[in-house]
């Protein structure tokens, strides 16, 4: 098929995939492939690059799919290498389509404009794909190939360069569509009656589900319903099973009853979970030896906690396999499991203080189906990624490598990936300072989005860690606009919660909203927590 130049042939393979949205900057290194997006499908102008990149991956996991983000080369794709970091972390679908040079320049050095030394190479570091198109017959494969790429587990982006030359030429695309997705591992027979074997001795069973269970919370919730298990998850793994299910104690693993409860069960059945620092207390978290690991990476099995039973394979065909094994847990530890359950989220509500009523009013306000988007803040990592109940993985958006100032381009592009819905993002004053120009983009294209930003005039975390272990403040007090001024200046609407009173009438109405909302959280009115939350990591030498 021939197509008048690249921009033509990349809206046949965005429709493939069945994206609408782009995200990106225009630029003189991709202007062919904006014009064409924008012609035919919706291109979304943010005010940054490593927002593009946020929004697209944002727009895929709030969609279950992939998204798209088209930025200029050189400096343009240096500006997005921190959000593929962040998709890289999460193991996220991006397709990330950056300019170059012309092609006959490409690699001189002689100082072409945009020009930068060995990109490829830059986004290779960063990229779970990274290729260049090399001339116009082969630009449709390496699309699709690279679409391919980070659809298939365990993910990550793809990074495709187009020297700007062969963007403009015509196209022969002799693609037939995405290459076929690579056959699924599965566990040896023999390992897998070992494994099962063991899951049927159990009798205190504990379940954690990380980010691979994200696409198997059927499988998951029949076995967990079969066992009596209870189920504990990082924050990727939340909303796998709804976390209103009776036997979800959640993201809670370091509480002090789920220790407890850990330190009682006689085995240990994991899925798709990588044991992350910040969720094990820097690896110190005492887990049962008795151990099945499930998960699709094989350099995942036993690298934090060692696997008694490690099982490389799909998660949802690895748990439908475990099934027919699996027995009823002894009288009382449903019991147990539910008394943790409570246990745990009264202790954090009681202890967030007058943030409770933020959490609650945002609960109350959103359907069930409904986007909540979280930047690296307090209210996030306190209650946000544990209190605010989840009921879908797609949900649950907030950026797993915990980079500050990704929240508010993740929300829009999680709100246009799903506009029946409405979408509330978490952000503190510091890191919405960060991308503070998203704001436009949020005027410009006024989806269904509640801003809620927590302003304690700083970042907060950070102040905390310095006031509770030295005896000075460094770089943490910061000079933070007027909110109410700076929303009218982006012509979006702005409300004030300065009250616990005031949350659920505030949030409320911002959510039914048919547009965005500036809600500011004015804490030094609104008052302190009771314990002042500080981060999950070790200074060294205290």
């Amino acid at each position: 098929m021939r197509h008048d130049n690249g921009g033509d042939l990349l809206v046949t393979v965005l429709r493939e995939l069945g994206i609408d949205t782009v995200f990106g900057i225009v630029s003189v290194h991709n202007l062919p492939l904006v014009e064409a997006v924008d012609r035919e499908l919706r291109f979304v102008p943010v005010r940054h690059e490593a927002s593009a990149v946020n929004a697209a991956d944002a727009y895929g996991r709030a969609r279950g799919t992939l998204g798209c983000a088209l930025t200029s080369t050189g400096t343009g794709a240096g500006n997005a290498a921190g959000s593929l970091v962040e998709s890289l972390s999460a193991g996220s679908s991006v397709l990330h389509v950056t300019g170059q040079v012309e092609s006959g320049f490409l690699g001189s050095g002689r100082g072409f404009i945009h020009e930068t030394k060995d990109q490829l190479s830059m986004l290779r570091a960063v990229s779970a794909y990274a290729a260049t198109v090399p001339d116009t017959e082969q630009a449709g494969r390496i699309l699709r190939e690279a679409a391919r790429a980070t659809l298939t587990a365990p993910g990550g982006p793809a990074s495709v360069e187009w020297p700007i030359d062969l963007q403009y030429a015509a196209q022969t695309d002799t693609g037939t569509g995405l290459p076929p997705a690579p056959r699924p591992p599965a566990p040896a027979p023999a390992v897998l009656a070992a494994a099962g074997e063991l899951l049927a001795s159990a009798r205190r069973p504990v379940i954690w589900a990380g980010g691979g269970a994200a696409t198997a919370g059927e499988e998951l919730t029949r076995l967990l319903e079969t066992t009596g298990a209870a189920l504990l998850t990082s924050n990727s793994g939340r909303g796998s099973v709804p976390e209103d299910h009776h036997q979800v104690i959640g993201n809670f693993a370091t509480a002090p009853a789920a220790r407890a409860l850990l330190a009682d069960a006689d085995v240990l059945l994991t899925v798709g979970t990588h044991f992350r620092s910040n969720e094990t207390a820097d690896y110190t978290l005492g887990l049962p030896a008795a151990h099945i690991q499930i998960d699709i990476d094989a350099a995942a099995l036993g690298r934090v906690h060692p696997a008694t039973h490690p099982l490389h394979g799909d998660a949802a065909a690895t748990l439908t396999a475990l099934l027919p094994h699996a027995r009823t847990a002894e009288a009382g530890w449903g019991d147990r499991t539910a008394a943790v359950r409570t246990e745990v989220r009264q202790a954090l509500h009681t202890g967030i203080g007058p943030q409770a009523a933020i959490c609650d009013a945002i609960r109350a306000a959103l359907p069930r189906e409904a986007v909540v988007a979280r930047d690296v803040t307090i209210p996030s990592s306190s209650w946000g990624n544990r209190l605010l109940e989840m009921y879908d993985p797609k949900d649950n958006v907030f950026p797993r490598g915990g980079g500050i100032g990704q929240g508010l381009g993740m929300g829009i592009g999680a709100a246009l990936a799903r506009p029946d819905a409405p979408t509330v993002v978490i952000a503190g004053d510091g890191g919405l300072a960060v991308h503070l120009g998203e704001l436009l983009t949020l005027a410009q294209e006024r989806p269904r989005l509640t801003l809620i930003v927590f302003n304690d005039g700083g970042y907060g975390v950070l102040r905390n860690m310095q006031d509770r272990y030295g005896d000075r403040r460094s770089g943490v007090d910061l000079t933070t606009p007027d909110f109410a001024l700076l929303a009218r200046a982006c012509r979006l609407p702005y409300a004030r919660i300065a009250a616990e009173h005031e949350a659920a009438e505030v949030i409320g109405a911002a959510v039914a909203g048919d547009g965005p909302t500036l809600v500011e959280v004015d804490l030094a009115a609104l008052g302190p927590m009771k314990n002042p939350f500080t981060p999950p990591v070790r200074i060294p030498g205290r």
